[in-house]
């Protein structure tokens, strides 16, 4: 039997996010300070509630006040990545500091096998695992195109995680030389549940079904991996799709950013 939302948003909580400072990205630190985890990351710094239902209301001044001054102390601006199920109190927090709300997301969660099909491209596009790091540049080029805002940086992290331990698994989408849309598998080690990451395509070529072939190839990969979860973090355009495919949304994310310089 299909596990319902309540209950796979419990295995997100139980699983992914307690789990999170024990399987960071190579090149990342962190630190546990009571039911919050900060990390600094290669390009800035990640915060996250990682035991939720440990944390009261009263623990919140503490807990933004240490971050604070935690990252002041090493020159960073960070993410605080907040979820629907937080306390209420942490966005007001945040809010008043000055952080800045980046687009809600969707949590979308679902078993592996139900999108682990046979896949298909439109004629003359090709779908292939890279690791080297020429391709893995040409994806940041993509990234930066799709989104308009330099990710340069995302060809050291993504080579990084696919020397990892628990490897991530790259895919890319080609027409010819022109690398049209590219996603990432990132299973959570010592959980069920793998993440679907990236998911970008050039607008050209958008609603051709390049994403649900992208979904699908990840999902034959976790479930050959032995992860009978896929959880998504997901904008308003790849939601309606995974919907489709019968995954279902548990929560919502909305990440806020403290402290990065705008423009």
């Amino acid at each position: 039997m299909p596990l319902t939302p309540e209950a796979l948003l419990r295995v997100y909580d139980e699983e992914v996010r307690a789990s999170f400072l024990h399987r960071l990205p190579p090149g990342w630190s962190g630190e546990q300070d009571g039911p919050l985890s900060r990390c600094l990351t290669g390009r800035a710094g990640f915060v996250m509630l990682t035991r939720p239902a440990a944390v009261t209301p009263a623990d919140l001044h503490g807990l933004v006040e240490r971050t604070e001054a935690f990252f002041a102390a090493h020159g960073r601006w960070f993410e605080w990545k907040t979820f629907d199920h937080d306390p209420p109190e942490l966005r007001t927090l945040l809010l008043e500091r000055g952080a800045v709300p980046e687009p809600h997301e969707a949590v979308v969660m679902g078993e592996a096998a139900a999108l682990a099909v046979a896949h298909t491209l439109p004629a003359g596009l090709r779908l292939r695992e890279v690791s080297g790091r020429a391709d893995l540049e040409r994806i940041s080029v993509l990234q930066s195109e799709v989104w308009g805002e330099d990710w340069s940086w995302l060809t050291d992290d993504l080579a990084q995680r696919v020397e990892a331990d628990t490897p991530t698994r790259v895919l890319l989408v080609e027409d010819g030389e022109l690398v049209v849309s590219a996603a990432w598998l990132t299973p959570f080690a010592g959980t069920s549940v793998a993440g679907l990451w990236g998911g970008s395509t050039l607008p050209a070529y958008r609603g051709r079904g390049i994403y649900r072939a992208l979904v699908a190839r990840r999902a034959q990969l976790a479930s050959a991996l032995g992860f009978r979860l896929l959880q998504v973090d997901a904008s308003a355009d790849s939601r309606p799709i995974l919907e489709r495919l019968g995954l279902r949304v548990v929560g919502g994310t909305t990440p806020y950013i403290v402290g990065r310089e705008s423009g």
